[in-house]
């Protein structure tokens, strides 16, 4: 019961002529399409429940049991595979290659072990892919060699891999680096003199050296594709331009850094063909920037009274029930936000998004167990049922009293008994 990736093909009105359309279960649960540009969603779940049987693996070709030689022939494999040693090694022999004898794999390779040092954290992939591919690598053996002397032309951009070494200033203060840090020149052509003695502390110093030239040009054009959005004389968003692929029909900005609320914004704004998944990322990363959920949902149920936003809003919510449900069943305010949002979407008349919530709220709820004592026989309950035989669906709780002893046991509007 998985709600289509992109939810922005769906046509959500009640035509009473519906065509629907089955996809395999390893895309999404259900799709929908129609020549006429609308489609009704009163089938839908038995569409998605059609997927839901018994698996039948009759027919299968039965594949040949591995011998107990090969299976310790794979158990060593895995063990030299999770080697952390070993990944160094292989991020060592694409260091030791020249910049022109570097493959895709390589670059990739350097990419993933470069994007954890301190050095490249505030540079988008895109820099970081650049630099990879044009980085060359120094070993020096001995402790305490010099490496650039005070007032020494500048050439290069230096990253320390291993070791350490020491800025020994001409006023007296020194300064330790370790693995991570940077030193050297700045992206600039301009000529550049060493301000101190650079020395190792240790045996075995590895280094990152990346050209004047190449850093210059990698930073400025990088500068050159960012697009600054300014409020009040803030820049409050910071995007960069990208192309894809080299037939330059897949371009466009994506957003490296803003601040928290406009990234909230954005949530509703048109996203570029090279960001097209802005809100999955946004949903699967806003507790890092944001103190709490309703932040997000405050300002959704604000935008939904907005009609030409309704649409956005709805399958942001929709996109989060689906991708993180429980962000709502474990937090009664994120409840009720989603109580409301149900509400509204019922006085609006948008049936077809409803059902959709309803199906994804279904898919994702869990079963549990929940005890609730009364003094008495003729004690209130708290909460009101709907539904049964008579009415042909199942019991549901309709209404919780809010802070009753049925809400404190965690009863929840839409639970099914």
């Amino acid at each position: 019961l998985q709600l289509p990736a992109d939810l922005t093909k769906m046509h959500l009105t009640d035509n009473p002529h519906p065509q629907v359309t089955h996809v395999p279960s390893s895309q999404s649960g259900c799709s929908i399409a129609s020549d006429s540009g609308s489609s009704s969603l009163s089938d839908i779940y038995q569409a998605t429940e059609s997927e839901m049987g018994d698996v039948d693996l009759t027919g299968l070709p039965e594949a040949p049991v591995d011998s107990e030689d090969e299976e310790e022939e794979e158990d060593e494999d895995i063990d030299r595979t999770s080697d952390p040693l070993l990944g160094r090694d292989v991020v060592r022999e694409c260091l030791e290659k020249e910049p022109a004898d570097k493959t895709d794999d390589d670059i990739e390779q350097l990419l993933e072990f470069m994007h954890q040092l301190p050095a490249f954290a505030n540079m988008t992939m895109s820099v970081r892919r650049e630099l990879c591919s044009v980085m060359i690598f120094e070993v020096v053996e001995q402790a305490g060699a010099i490496i650039l002397e005070d007032g020494q032309e500048l050439d290069s951009w230096y990253v320390i891999l291993n070791g350490t070494v020491e800025i020994s200033y001409p006023d007296g203060k020194s300064e330790s680096l370790c693995m991570g840090n940077s030193f050297g020149i700045t992206p600039s052509l301009d000529k550049q003199y060493m301000n101190g003695v650079v020395r190792t502390k240790v045996d075995d110093c590895q280094f990152v050296c990346i050209a004047q030239q190449d850093y210059w040009r990698i930073l400025n054009h990088v500068e050159k594709n960012t697009h600054k959005v300014e409020e009040e004389g803030e820049i409050v968003m910071v995007k960069e331009h990208r192309e894809l692929d080299r037939s330059g029909t897949r371009k466009g900005h994506i957003v490296i850094k803003a601040t928290p609320e406009r990234l909230i914004m954005h949530l509703i704004e048109e996203h570029s063909i090279v960001d097209p998944t802005y809100i999955e990322d946004f949903l699967l990363t806003y507790r890092t920037f944001l103190t709490s959920p309703l932040e997000v949902g405050n300002k959704l149920l604000e935008w939904f009274k907005v009609d030409n936003l309704r649409d956005k809003v709805t399958r942001v919510v929709l996109l989060w029930v689906n991708n993180h449900f429980n962000d709502f069943e474990g937090d009664p305010a994120m409840t009720r936000f989603l109580e409301e949002f149900e509400k509204n979407l019922e006085n609006t008349k948008m049936k077809g998004h409803l059902r959709l919530l309803n199906i994804a709220c279904a898919a994702k709820a869990k079963w549990r167990q929940i005890t609730l004592q009364k003094p008495s026989r003729d004690s209130p309950l708290f909460f009101s049922l709907l539904g049964g035989s008579d009415k042909g669906f199942g019991i549901f709780v309709e209404t919780v009293e809010m802070g009753s002893k049925a809400a404190e046991a965690g009863l929840k509007r839409g639970d099914q008994v």
